[in-house]
């Protein structure tokens, strides 16, 4: 077994396929459309579905907005150097919500930044070799 995505729903499907692709630099793996059924679908990730976990981004025909409610944590996605992730998100106009340093009680550095839909990702910085 291994795990193949993660849906999360969207409000504007080209503005979270621009943040997702533009902010992030995933790549549009595939989308679909299905009118009959009121919903659009589109996979991104930075590598293909048969290496890696990607997300699906459901869009529900008419529904611009959900309430994330309190159980949703957050996506996490490794970065060389989480204070310059930072920095590329906020030049493309996205928006930092911690900025990078050492996790509470730790060493690991890590920072959050939001999609449009308020969904949070950590970027964690990968740590030197030894």
């Amino acid at each position: 077994m291994r795990m193949l995505h993660t849906m999360l729903r969207v409000g504007d499907m080209d503005r979270s396929v621009k943040f997702y692709t533009e902010v992030l630099g995933m790549k549009l793996l595939r989308s679909t459309d299905r009118p009959e059924q009121k919903y659009s679908l589109a996979f991104v990730g930075y590598d293909s579905e048969d290496k890696a976990t990607v997300l699906e981004l459901t869009y529900n025909h008419g529904v611009d907005e959900y309430d994330l409610g309190s159980a949703y944590g957050h996506i996490a996605i490794e970065v060389d150097d989480a204070a310059k992730a930072c920095e590329a998100v906020r030049s493309k106009g996205g928006k930092v919500t911690r900025e990078a340093g050492p996790v509470k009680g730790g060493t690991t550095v890590i920072a959050f930044v939001e999609d449009p839909d308020g969904y949070k990702i950590e970027f964690i910085e990968r740590k030197a070799a030894r």
